[in-house]
């Protein structure tokens, strides 16, 4: 009789863990749940908009997560508030970290008609304090010695811990509001996998990647605390853009050799990559006669001199709600003659242009991470233009209705997979299914796929406008 080893599931990735609270330890947010219904402090349809939430802090290595507690029973999937630690923190400065995300300190009201509370500690003190100075006193300690003292610590205990904060968030970034929040969200998980990696190795490449990804998220909650998501957009995407690249780089370090070992782990090609872009679903066919997407698919090629002009680019940039109660648009399709428009940053975007339409396939859809591959990994950007202010400009030109544009609301693994290089993968935690999932190049190539075909339906019924009075281009041959 033989037992059958059985492997633990693997933990979440880092984008699982910072999606709800504590996925790691599910058993402390039910007990800070089962302390909050004893003590009143949930959010229900009850609370007024002067109520104070009550927080549920989650500390991790670059500072913290604080969490409300829904009354439904429910974990929520944004955080309230976000604080970065300072890069280099000292242990000290973790200490003012681990301060600043304590448990709320108690109050007395002072009488029902008296505003005002104090703290629990400060009666506390006031009441030991009395009791101190008498028997003092009575063992000949003079008064005016005394009645200062018995004055002066409830004082302390009311007003120091304020003082203490002032100087504990001089080493900590903290954001709130739901724009602000969810962009962090988004970096802190990359972040997350890039301090794991350098963790569990020596490698100099690891430990760097990790220390920028602090600084990172240091400028990013820099920028959010003076200055709005949308007027940071550009500053924001190209952070975003560095994670990602970080995070990719890290996981090709640690990318095993394939082989019989790890055959198991690969990704079942039949699992959904998660909801469609908005629009009509297309049908699972292509229709005769139109264009289908080759972005990334291997096949011949026109002559790297050759120019095409029908030829579309796919970027992501920072999420925004084109109306009330819209779904969220987090990536655009535009073609490639718009980079030519008099309000896009020029000549950076012809520069772009001349290198998107190089030795394209016609109706070919080419994401903005595959202009930066091809960019020798982003080093050759500098000599085309700044692809972080044409995009911005792109996304305004779309916004004020100058130009055609597929506007799409990817999934997070969809839009993970399109912000990353050709020969990339993604992993994701599947909690259902206890099992850990890859998505890799086979994968990014069904979702330009599925774009193209929402493309295909809209452009054969009339072809994108680029808008009006464009530049002429670097090249005028096709």
């Amino acid at each position: 009789m033989t037992d059958t080893l059985r492997t633990p599931p693997p933990p979440p990735t880092a984008a699982a863990q910072h999606r709800r609270p504590f996925t790691l330890d599910p058993g402390r947010w039910e007990a800070e749940r089962s302390r909050a219904l004893r003590t009143g402090h949930v959010r229900d349809h009850t609370c007024t908009a002067e109520c104070e939430p009550a927080l549920v802090y989650e500390r991790t290595r670059w500072g913290w997560l604080a969490w409300t507690m829904p009354g439904d029973g429910t974990r929520p999937e944004l955080p309230h508030q976000i604080g970065i630690l300072t890069p280099y923190a000292t242990r000290t400065q973790r200490l003012a970290m681990r301060w600043l995300t304590r448990r709320p300190a108690q109050r007395l009201g002072l009488a029902p008609t008296v505003p005002g509370s104090l703290r629990f500690l400060a009666v506390a003190v006031a009441v030991i304090s009395l009791a101190v100075g008498l028997f003092a006193m009575a063992h000949g300690v003079p008064v005016d010695v005394a009645l200062p003292g018995m004055a002066l610590a409830p004082i302390l205990a009311e007003h120091l811990p304020g003082q203490l904060d002032a100087r504990a968030r001089e080493h900590v970034r903290s954001v709130e509001g739901d724009g602000a929040c969810r962009y962090l969200q988004r970096l802190a998980s990359l972040h997350t996998s890039l301090v794991q990696a350098a963790a569990g190795s020596d490698r100099y490449e690891l430990r760097r990647s990790a220390e920028i990804g602090q600084h990172t998220l240091w400028d990013a909650a820099g920028l959010l605390q003076t200055q709005d998501t949308r007027s940071a957009a550009a500053d924001l995407i190209a952070r975003e853009r560095l994670m990602v690249q970080l995070a990719d780089q890290a996981a090709q370090i640690l990318k095993p050799t394939p082989g019989p070992a790890n055959a198991d782990q690969a990704r079942k090609p039949e699992r959904p990559l998660g909801p469609y872009p908005p629009g009509p679903r297309p049908a699972p066919h292509h229709t005769p006669g139109t264009s289908s997407l080759r972005g990334t698919l291997l096949m011949p090629q026109p002559g790297p001199d050759v120019r095409t002009a029908d030829v579309y680019l796919l970027f992501a940039h920072e999420p925004y709600h084109p109306g009330p109660g819209a779904q969220e648009i987090n990536a655009t399709v535009v073609t490639a003659d718009t980079l030519l428009h008099p309000q896009v940053q020029q000549p950076d975007g012809a520069r772009i242009h001349d290198l998107l339409t190089r030795g394209r396939q016609p109706g070919e859809i080419i994401p903005l991470a595959t202009l930066t591959h091809e960019l020798n990994g982003g080093a050759g950007w500098p000599t085309v233009g700044d692809f972080e202010r044409v995009t911005t400009d792109l996304v305004q030109l779309v916004r004020t209705q100058m130009c055609d544009a597929l506007s799409l609301g990817l999934p997070e693994i969809a839009r993970a997979l399109i912000c990353t290089g050709l020969d990339s993968e993604v992993r994701a935690f599947d909690a259902a299914a206890g099992e850990s999932i890859v998505y890799g190049p086979d994968d990014r190539a069904k979702v330009l796929a599925e774009v193209g075909m929402f493309l295909t339906g809209i452009a054969t019924e009339q072809p994108f406008w680029p808008g009006d009075g464009l530049l002429p281009p670097l090249c005028q041959s096709t």
